[in-house]
């Protein structure tokens, strides 16, 4: 018999609550301080920092994905919207016309909401923000709205894993799946590649808040519930950083946690001619880190390789 899925966590922590966090939050961008960069500038008055972003949201799209991890797409697809601009730099980036050019289109709350809401209507598992870090108080304004109009599938947070625990815990029992990124664990590469030195320290204190929040991954019917999921693209010619990254996350949470190893990386944006970033991984450099990442005691089954 097939057990019936639970309500996501948000529906019980009521619509009230989570506009109350969405408002405090959106205060905040008067001094914004929303992420790890601490920019502090007054987006409310259209002056950007970090994140090339004022006061409003803008979305670059939003559709039901079929290409997440297949506890995350199922069968239905994921209903994923993604957000323009991020406070990350990364040069490598295969989404750079939104997350670095910010192209999108300015949207009201109330649009935001009703994505969510066409969203659901259309079949999809849950409802996917793809690096949704500086537009938190608007996304968490939208739900409140969406929760008062019927929606009910779980909510994934889907993030370069450069976020501020402060700001992660006005999202506990909201969020009820954690997608973060594990890109690097060496300072200078962090730097070098993403303008973002301080990179593997934030996301170690990071994944370890997500981890208290939703726990282990938990999935009905071939669907994820809730948990956290960390992600790592194996970069060519970087293998010793993705072996770090590994030992990290091992060391920070355990070898029983979900991760996602990925080996779809390609040249993009400012390393087209790279001399190291130029190409694409080869089958053996992935599985080497597939072997490592063994070696460290990760299950095959609960990992996506």
């Amino acid at each position: 018999m097939k057990r019936k899925s639970k309500n996501p966590s948000y529906i019980s922590l009521g619509k009230e609550e989570i506009e109350r966090r969405g408002k405090t939050l959106f205060n905040r961008l008067s001094q914004c301080d929303i992420c790890p960069k601490n920019c502090l500038v007054n987006r409310l008055k259209n002056i950007t920092g970090s994140c090339r972003t004022n006061g409003k949201v803008m979305v670059s799209s939003f559709n039901l994905h079929f290409g997440e991890e297949s506890v995350i797409s199922g069968c239905g697809g994921s209903g994923t919207i993604f957000f323009a601009n991020c406070p990350l730099k990364c040069k490598f980036c295969l989404n750079y016309r939104v997350s670095q050019l910010g192209e999108g289109e300015i949207v009201s709350i109330e649009d935001l909401s009703r994505m969510m809401l066409i969203l659901q209507s259309r079949g999809a598992h849950n409802i996917n923000l793809i690096t949704p870090t500086h537009y938190l108080p608007h996304i968490l304004l939208a739900l409140s709205f969406s929760i008062q109009n019927g929606l009910n599938i779980p909510i994934v947070y889907n993030t370069s894993g450069y976020e501020k625990v402060e700001i992660l815990k006005f999202l506990d029992g909201i969020v009820d799946i954690y997608l973060p990124d594990f890109k690097y664990a060496d300072n200078n590469l962090a730097h070098l590649l993403s303008s973002t030195p301080d990179y593997p320290e934030v996301v170690k204190s990071a994944i370890k808040e997500m981890f208290r929040q939703v726990g282990d991954l938990k999935v009905n019917n071939g669907v994820a519930e809730s948990g956290l999921i960390i992600r790592h693209l194996v970069l060519p010619n970087y293998i010793d950083n993705s072996k770090k990254v590994l030992a990290m996350i091992k060391e920070t949470i355990g070898e029983f946690v979900s991760v996602s190893l990925m080996s779809q990386y390609f040249p993009a944006f400012e390393v087209i001619d790279n001399e190291k970033l130029g190409g694409r991984i080869t089958k053996e450099d992935y599985q080497k880190v597939v072997k490592y990442m063994c070696k460290l005691g990760f299950s095959k089954k609960n990992s996506f390789i």
